[in-house]
């Protein structure tokens, strides 16, 4: 029998996905920054039953013990499904039973299993990802009931582990909602044509570990993990475990997006994400729990630090070169997270490169030449992160910690126009990628020595010279003899106006 495509699952997906959008948009949650969070816990709290339940029948199966992160009634398929014992006790119930068990008995039981004894990395991620959960959000009964019943139905190939790309592909567009132009969410969202480019040009492997200290919704923990998938399945059980456990591992401040990042995580398959919520830069921690025993340098760091954003004292005295610049903070922060060996893809405004005013500024860029091989800078258009509500100038950096930099590769993209209707798209880096083993050099690519750098104070901007300007070479008489053409044209146009 042919095998069927999964073109029209993820189409059926999509759709029922909106539907339930559409209900909660009318039900209080107007945006995409109100009702992505509030369905993130429910498409969580549902996959999570599907997931134990086939656990379960494993374990049953072999004979094994199963011990399950979730008991009756606060099982989604107690409460949650038209079927189960809870849901149709409260809905024979009283007035408002529903409402008063899912936000005076569900949500505070599901927040504080992290405090249990002994409580298993499952059920602390399920507290985390309720963390910021104080209520539902809905305005009605009747209205959550119907969108329970709609998560309910989505049909379990689309989120079991089998077919669990098709959820994540599905949750991935929500999260574009969010990072859409005129939504807070843009600060959060890397576009994922870049996210895919740099976890490609970085080419981390399995048994390698991976972090991103600013990790937003956790793009590039999850593009890397689609990217190693692979080549850890084929090396066997032990590595597609490590690669699903003991690989990723992220920080994030926003009490908002800390959530998503580990739904998001769990969604396509990373069953433990070692994500620490709490203010990088300072130190200051929500929450460190799924973080214990975690490595203090890694193989492979992929991140966006914030463009302009500014540091206080507290987070200063953290770090050699004193700057409010959060970007420049960060970039030391990366440097001193990356093991010996270790490879690193950052995006980093403009600005960084080319200031030279500030001491920081360039003491941290020199000590990034002196303790890494930055091997290649991508100059990106100024258009990318404009969908996000940035228009900030980017450029990509890619280097390698423990090697001295003696010259930079550079590969400009700058003058690709992108706009709503000409998105960047991953195909635009093809040429990158094929000269990127030698470093070869085009019109669009070139090498700058260490002794140039130097002698311009670590300004290391990408100033492309092979690019052709376009000059005009006409004389003054010729362009004067132009207008007043054009003016014998108008004035001829005008008086065929006036005979009408």
């Amino acid at each position: 029998m042919a095998k069927k495509s999964a073109v029209p699952k993820l189409t059926s997906l999509k759709s029922e996905i909106k539907a339930i959008c559409d209900i909660m948009r009318r039900s209080n949650c107007a945006g995409a920054m109100q009702y992505v969070p509030e369905l993130t816990w429910l498409l969580f709290l549902r996959i999570l039953d599907v997931r134990e339940a086939h656990e379960a029948s494993i374990a049953a199966v072999l004979g094994n013990t199963f011990t399950p992160s979730l008991t009756a009634p606060y099982r989604w398929s107690d409460w949650a499904n038209k079927d189960g014992a809870k849901r149709r006790e409260l809905v024979d119930g009283k007035l408002g039973a529903y409402f008063e068990f899912v936000n005076a008995a569900l949500i505070p039981h599901l927040k504080s299993l992290k405090d249990v004894p002994e409580a298993s990395p499952r059920q602390k991620v399920i507290s985390e990802i309720l963390s910021g959960v104080e209520r539902v959000r809905i305005d009605t009964e009747k209205n959550l009931l119907d969108i329970l019943d709609k998560v309910d139905d989505i049909s379990a190939e689309g989120i079991d582990e089998t077919h669990i790309f098709t959820m994540s592909q599905v949750y991935e567009e929500l999260l574009l909602k969010m990072g859409e132009k005129g939504n807070d969410g843009g600060q959060f969202f890397t576009p994922r044509e870049i996210i895919r480019a740099m976890v490609r040009a970085i080419d981390p492997k399995p048994g390698e570990s991976v972090y991103d200290c600013c990790c937003g919704t956790g793009g590039f923990l999850v593009q890397a993990y689609l990217y190693m998938l692979e080549a850890a399945q084929n090396e066997g059980a032990d590595a597609l475990e490590q690669l699903k456990h003991n690989t990723f591992f992220g920080r994030e401040k926003e009490n908002l997006i800390y959530p998503i990042t580990l739904a998001n995580m769990v969604l396509h398959g990373i069953e433990q994400p070692s994500i620490w919520h709490g203010n990088t830069l300072t130190g200051n921690e929500v929450f460190g729990g799924l973080f214990i025993g975690t490595p203090g340098r890694y193989d492979v760091v992929l991140t966006n630090p914030p463009f302009g954003g500014k540091e206080g004292k507290e987070a200063q005295t953290n770090f050699a070169y004193k700057t409010g610049a959060t970007q420049v903070l960060f970039l030391q922060h990366v440097i001193d997270s990356l093991k010996s060996g270790g490879r690193c893809g950052i995006v980093l405004d403009e600005g960084v490169l080319f200031r030279t005013n500030e001491n920081a500024f360039v003491q941290t860029k020199r000590k990034l030449l002196d303790d890494c091989n930055v091997y290649a800078i991508v100059s990106l258009p100024g258009g990318v992160f404009s969908a996000a509500g940035a228009g900030v100038k980017t450029n990509i950096l890619l280097f390698e910690k423990g090697k001295r930099t003696e010259f930079i590769w550079y590969y400009d993209l700058s003058d690709i126009k992108v706009g709503k209707r000409t998105p960047f798209t991953i195909d635009k880096f093809d040429d990158f990628f094929r000269l990127l083993p030698d470093r070869g050099d085009s019109d669009r690519s070139w090498t700058v020595s260490r002794h140039t750098i130097e002698d311009n104070n670590f300004d290391i901007k990408a100033v492309n010279p092979n690019r052709k300007v376009d000059q005009d070479i006409r004389t003054p008489a010729e362009l004067i003899a132009i207008i007043e053409e054009k003016q014998v044209e108008i004035m001829e146009a005008l008086t065929e106006l006036k005979k009408l």
